[in-house]
């Protein structure tokens, strides 16, 4: 039977059982920020939904309705079938929790579907991510992986996380690699879309002993991490991963797709080019113009990344909250990755553990 769900009850049904989100938005839409893990089966595409839209302001909601109407009644069996392979109940949503979610409903319903609907609409999930960001609150303890450009840090956070560890992927949600050339071949993501996924991975760990992030400046790409969220990176257990550079070459070579976007590396590294000395710069433009892509960022780490790392790392061998790991390849960094983070786990529970005997 179809059912209309407040957001919390939502919540409460996804983490008891198998439920599915679906956006019926357009795909524009969908892109541009949605809840994590729907999917996007839309009443209409990015053209039909402009062309309604049009009708509506030129002649009115009836004319406008009546062909939405006709466009989706076209579609309507592809539609249902959509949402019958999804084999399992599932909750729907548009922005307001209006016709399209109704329509999406109600449809499903009479096909023998066990579908609900999203009361209010994602502009109600939108208010509750802003009303948690607001909070300010994260109590997990924060391991940060920190490094030189191409260490390997993504991809070591991966693993990390195949592995069962607690990971927050602060530049997949951001859909950005952090340096110069980070949204070559990715969809940045916009601030709502980035806030929402950062609110979910938090509420993912919220009692997680510690959270794995690498780190980030305060902006990634389109997105800026919360001030709360940045000071505490900030007072994290940082580790420094050093790698050779040749190492780091051949990390960035496997990171982007040269060959597809050759003109995007030219474009974005006009954006630094006057930050490097004139002989360097002109050398990596040649070396990029006639796709030397191992020569150019070998010249780019050595002159421009490392020493701008240096500079505002604060990296200070002293201090008991920075531990340096110095690996000579990326599976010889993995393991001492892991070693340390496991080392600090342990450290962490005694101190739990210790602070609970204290309060007995």
């Amino acid at each position: 039977m179809k059912r209309e769900l407040t957001l919390d009850e939502l919540f409460k049904q996804r983490k008891n059982s198998n439920h599915a989100l679906v956006d019926v938005r357009s795909p524009k839409e969908y892109a541009e920020g949605t809840m994590p893990g729907a999917i996007n089966i839309p009443i209409f595409d990015n053209e039909e939904r402009a062309e309604v839209g049009t009708i509506y302001k030129q002649d009115g909601q009836q004319a406008a309705m009546k062909r939405g109407l006709e466009i989706f009644s076209a579609k309507l069996p592809e539609f249902v079938e959509e949402f019958r392979s999804l084999n399992q109940p599932f909750t729907v949503f548009c922005w307001r929790g209006g016709m399209r979610s109704k329509t999406a409903a109600t449809m499903t319903d009479l096909m023998g579907l066990r579908a609900s609907r999203l009361i209010g609409g994602i502009r109600t999930y939108r208010q509750w991510v802003v009303s948690e960001l607001e909070k300010a609150e994260f109590s997990p303890p924060l391991i940060v992986l920190n490094g030189y450009t191409g260490g390997g840090k993504t991809a070591i956070l991966h693993r990390l996380e195949s592995d069962g560890f607690p990971v927050m992927d602060l530049e997949g949600m951001a859909g950005h690699r952090g340096s110069i050339f980070g949204a070559i071949g990715l969809e940045p993501s916009n601030q709502k879309k980035f806030d929402a996924l950062l609110v979910g991975g938090m509420k993912n760990f919220e009692d997680a002993p510690f959270v794995i992030i690498e780190g980030e400046s305060r902006r990634i790409g389109k997105a800026v991490l919360p001030e709360f969220f940045d000071q505490k990176k900030n007072e994290g257990i940082h580790l420094f991963l050093r790698l050779p550079i040749e190492e780091r070459v051949q990390n960035i070579l496997n990171d982007y797709d040269t060959e597809a976007y050759p003109e995007k590396f030219l474009e974005a590294f006009s954006k630094i080019e006057r930050r490097i000395h004139t002989p360097i710069a002109k050398e990596i433009r040649n070396h990029l113009e006639e796709n030397r892509f191992r020569d150019a960022f070998r010249l780019l780490l050595e002159f421009y990344y490392d020493p701008r790392y240096e500079h505002s790392a604060g990296l200070d061998e002293n201090d008991e909250r920075q531990i340096f790991i110095d690996a000579d390849n990326m599976e010889d960094a993995y393991r001492k990755v892991r070693q340390q983070i496991q080392r600090i786990g342990r450290k962490l529970a005694a101190g739990e553990a210790a602070a609970g005997q204290d309060h007995k």
